[in-house]
């Protein structure tokens, strides 16, 4: 395998369709966020994108067969308005040229299926102090409004988007496809299912698909559990640590 490719298996006619990416990143939460709507609306796995710019490595199954990491496209018969596409994968990739070259790939496929609008997910580093915020970047001011409208923060001047989420904004522009990206707030070092669900929230606004988000609970419950074990960790290290300067402070012997 020399470059990227799609690897179509299924023949769809969506319904004016919007797509939404989501791959891992900060705090899996673009990866969480298209898991969940995946399982949830039942979504039908229409095609794979195989790519050299993945990790060298395979992932073995319980039966002890292999794969090569890959991506997966997934299409949703929408009853209240556009139909959807989801896309997630295993890894973002490892190289500059294979960003380009993966994004590149997303949006030829979008062409193909005649998206008009493309909606891509990731994490926000911050140490959110109640609900996580959901910020909005978008290729026009149409569709900021839109997002804003549902809930969304605009996003700070200046701060990048890096990774395919990103790409797909500045790339969108050259194949005459509209783009946003919601961007949940998230500490980053642990997979965050309620960053995921703030997302949700806005994305089913935004584009008026129904959802329940009520099965994020359980994980939202186990993922605090962790964080509050964590902080507990870390607050008896910082302790020890505290004791053990005091103890060397002691047998310190100062020479005047």
């Amino acid at each position: 395998m020399k470059e990227t490719y799609i690897k179509e298996h299924v023949d769809i006619q969506p319904n004016n369709p919007v797509l939404i990416e989501g791959l891992p990143g900060l705090g899996l939460v673009g990866k969480i966020a298209l898991r969940y709507m995946i399982k949830q609306l039942k979504a039908q796995k229409i095609a794979y994108l195989y790519s050299p710019h993945f990790p060298y490595f395979v992932l073995v199954n319980k039966k002890g067969n292999v794969r090569l990491l890959r991506g997966a496209f997934y299409y949703y018969k929408n009853p209240n308005g556009n139909d959807l596409l989801l896309f997630t994968g295993d890894s973002q990739s490892q190289t500059i040229e294979g960003q380009y070259e993966i994004a590149d790939q997303i949006l030829s496929f979008s062409e193909r299926h005649q998206v008009k609008t493309i909606a891509t997910i990731g994490g926000y580093r911050m140490e959110p102090k109640e609900k996580p915020k959901v910020f909005i970047a978008a290729t026009s001011q149409e569709i900021i409004d839109k997002a804003l409208q549902a809930g969304a923060t605009l996003s700070t001047s200046g701060s990048p988007i890096v990774g395919t989420a990103g790409l797909i904004l500045g790339l969108a522009k050259f194949k005459k496809i509209g783009a946003l990206c919601l961007l949940g707030e998230t500490r980053g070092y642990l997979p965050d299912p309620l960053a995921a669900k703030s997302v949700l929230e806005v994305l089913k606004s935004t584009f008026n698909f129904e959802l329940d988000l009520s099965g994020l609970d359980e994980e939202i419950a186990r993922a605090e559990t962790m964080v509050t074990r964590l902080q507990q960790i870390e607050e008896k290290r910082a302790l020890h640590a505290e004791e053990t300067r005091k103890e060397e402070d002691k047998k310190t012997t100062y020479i005047s």
